[in-house]
């Protein structure tokens, strides 16, 4: 039944089992749970609060025909659950190409693995747009700052909006559907192993039907690649 329904917790089981003629008491169910080693997936603490001192941009996106690489980056942070313990994950993906051009794990919430990961990918592409948001990281003067050094339009979710950041979102549930929820890491070493794995699956190999089946990799640097062929 976990097997099936990764997001069940104890108490559930035990009402499905009973349901279905399999006398149970819930506290025999967390018992085997926890000989086995296997807990429900849920969601951690909310990622995405602001500090209310902090300001919020528009978002830029609505009604917005985004037509090549480059004119939009979305970026956020997610939870990725270890046998014991978590450690979050900061992406940046291009929406045109749904290409992660950078990443990074760490075992703490401070921002310093965020500007680290931006710093990065700003030094070798430049975006129009970088959407994110409403987290206390996204609206910090050390991020906004670095946006603005780099003459990047900065753009934000609506406030309970998951949707506005849909192009991540959408990457958030293949990492954890496809790699994260079927695989139990022991250690940082093994987490940062099964996400570059995926991200490579991602970028360089599985197929897009938004690309007519084209790889990310192909679609973001079509236009480096036709530059250099026609020189």
């Amino acid at each position: 039944m976990f097997t099936r329904h990764s997001f069940l917790g104890y108490r559930k089981i035990a009402a499905i089992m009973n349901r279905e003629g399999d006398s149970i008491h819930a506290n025999t169910v967390r018992s085997y749970m926890r000989e086995m080693g296997i807990i429900a997936i849920y969601p951690g603490p909310n990622l995405s609060k602001r500090d209310l001192r902090h300001r919020i941009y528009p978002y830029l996106l609505r009604k917005l025909d985004i037509t090549h690489p480059d004119q939009v980056w979305s970026v956020d942070i997610t939870y990725i659950r270890m046998k014991h313990g978590w450690m979050y994950l900061f992406a940046i993906i291009d929406w045109y190409s749904k290409y992660i051009i950078d990443w990074q794990l760490d075992q703490s919430l401070e921002i310093g693995f965020v500007l680290e990961t931006m710093r990065r990918a700003l030094a070798r592409r430049q975006p129009e747009i970088i959407n994110s948001d409403q987290g206390s990281h996204f609206t910090s003067p050390q991020y906004i700052d670095l946006l603005k050094e780099n003459s990047v339009r900065i753009s934000m979710d609506g406030k309970g909006r998951a949707t506005d950041n849909i192009a991540i979102e959408r990457f958030w549930r293949s990492l954890k559907y496809n790699e994260i929820y079927i695989h139990e890491y022991n250690s940082p070493r093994e987490t940062r192993r099964g996400v570059e794995h995926y991200i490579h699956l991602h970028n360089f190999y599985l197929p897009h039907q938004s690309l007519k089946n084209q790889t990310p990799e192909s679609v973001y640097n079509q236009t480096v690649v036709l530059t250099s062929t026609s020189e």
